[in-house]
Parts: C-alpha cells; sequence; structure tokens
C-alpha cells in the first residue's frame, strides 16, 4: 500500500510540474475569470485547505485526542499528502497559464515549493528512516554473531592469538595476507574480523542517516514556513479577486 501511495504521489507531482510547463504552449489569459476557471479556483483553495487538518490535530493534544479514536493520524497524513498536490493542481488549471501579476506569480511558486517541499520530506525522509531501521537490525543481528564468536575465541586462546598481528589499522587492511582463508584454524578469527569490519561499516552508515534525518528535520521545519506562506499569499489572493472583482457592486 505504501508503494502504490507514493507511486500515486509521484505520479500527482509529475502531472503538477507538467501543468506548470504548459504555459510554453498554452496561455489563455480570460479563462482565470471565466466560469469554469472560477469553480478551479474555488475548489482548488478549499482543497488546498483541507492539508491544515493533519497539522492541526498533530500539535494539539485534546483535539488528537478527540479525533484519532475516530480517524488516526496516518489517514489524516494521507489526506494531507493528496489534497496538498491536488489543490494546487486545480489552482495551475485555473490560472490558464496566465503568470503576470506579481502576486499570481508569487502564489504559483510558493505552490510549486510547498508540494515539492513535502514531497521529499515524506518520501525521502521516510526511506531514509526506513533504512536506519533495517540497519540497526542488522547490526544487533551482527553484534550477536560476534558475542558467539568471541565466546569461541576465548574457548580457544590459540586461535585468538592470530588477532594480534591485526590489531592496527593498516595490519588490519593487510589482514587477508596474514590469516589464510584454507587454515581451518583461523576459520573463527576470520569470520570475527569480517564480523568486527561489517559492524563498524554499519555504525558508520547509521550516523551519516544520522545526520541526513537531522537535516530532513530542518527541512520539514522549511515546509512549513513555506505553507504559512502559502495561505498568506492565497488569502491575499483570495482578498484582492474579492475587491477588484466585486467592487463595482453599489
Amino acid at each position: 500500500m505504501k508503494e502504490r501511495d507514493r507511486l500515486a504521489a509521484t505520479g500527482l507531482v509529475a502531472l503538477m510540474l507538467v501543468l506548470w510547463l504548459g504555459f510554453l504552449v498554452h496561455r489563455s489569459p480570460r479563462f482565470a475569470g471565466s466560469a469554469w476557471g472560477g469553480v478551479l479556483g474555488v475548489a482548488g483553495a478549499l482543497v488546498m485547505l483541507v492539508p491544515l487538518a493533519y497539522t492541526v490535530v498533530k500539535r494539539i493534544p485534546p483535539l488528537k485526542r478527540a479525533v484519532t479514536p475516530r480517524v488516526s493520524l496516518r489517514t489524516l497524513l494521507t489526506w494531507h499528502v493528496y489534497a496538498g498536490i491536488v489543490g494546487p493542481i486545480l489552482g495551475l488549471l485555473h490560472t490558464g497559464h496566465k503568470f503576470e501579476s506579481p502576486l499570481g506569480i508569487a502564489l504559483t511558486a510558493m505552490m510549486l515549493l510547498v508540494v515539492l517541499s513535502g514531497f521529499v520530506g515524506r518520501y525521502l525522509m521516510g526511506q531514509v528512516s526506513a533504512d536506519i531501521r533495517e540497519k540497526k537490525e542488522l547490526l544487533t543481528q551482527l553484534e550477536l554473531a560476534y558475542r558467539e564468536t568471541a565466546g569461541e575465541l576465548a574457548a580457544h586462546p590459540d586461535q585468538a592469538a592470530l588477532l594480534r598481528p591485526v590489531t592496527g589499522f593498516w595490519a588490519r587492511l593487510a589482514a587477508g595476507l596474514l590469516v589464510r582463508d584454507d587454515d581451518a584454524l583461523a576459520a573463527t578469527p576470520i569470520r570475527a574480523l569480517r564480523l568486527a569490519e561489517s559492524m563498524a561499516d554499519l555504525e558508520y552508515a547509521i550516523r551519516n542517516h544520522g545526520a541526513l534525518k537531522r537535516a530532513f528535520a530542518r527541512w520539514a521545519a522549511f515546509h512549513i514556513v513555506t505553507s504559512l506562506a502559502l495561505y498568506a499569499l492565497l488569502a491575499l489572493h483570495i482578498w484582492s479577486g474579492l475587491y477588484f472583482g466585486l467592487r463595482w457592486f453599489p
């Protein structure tokens, strides 16, 4: 299900980018003010309000306790993702590819930025978290195997003695020359060396993934800030549309 959601979201983001690039081949200056243009604009604005539900429920504990027994946060997050992409798609259709006013250009650019930042944060951060979990599970298995191997070496001091020449960094690089694979006595020391190297590689990868995850946490903050800017521009756009569109009424 997660893979299907990822593919669907990727397809919608690709559609949004194609629609945005449509201004290269199509422009309809009067469409935004037409009946269908207005319907698409209102629908897009309403759909773009849906993602607020997940953000508000997640960060207000009393509301979270009241809502989550009926609608899970995972479901709200799914709505958040899809509505966060579909709303801007409707907004792009509403424009008719008329990007002339500074407000319209800023609103369009912010829609694209919010969608792309949310998409990157949602799926890449999820992939990083999954990779970290897999590596930690594998590291736990290797540590158990290493303890068993260390117990075998403790019971056979003659085999443990084979590891003394490879205690330094450069000596470990030359361990293949110092300890032969075809030596039955060296089977356990070789296994210990390979387990230790594998654990060191995994620990290094986990540290790097942790740094990447912290970077994505800052990316999430950036997504929230840009979302707030989007809603501010959207409110200004709606106000200007009403003010300049309806001011001729007595």
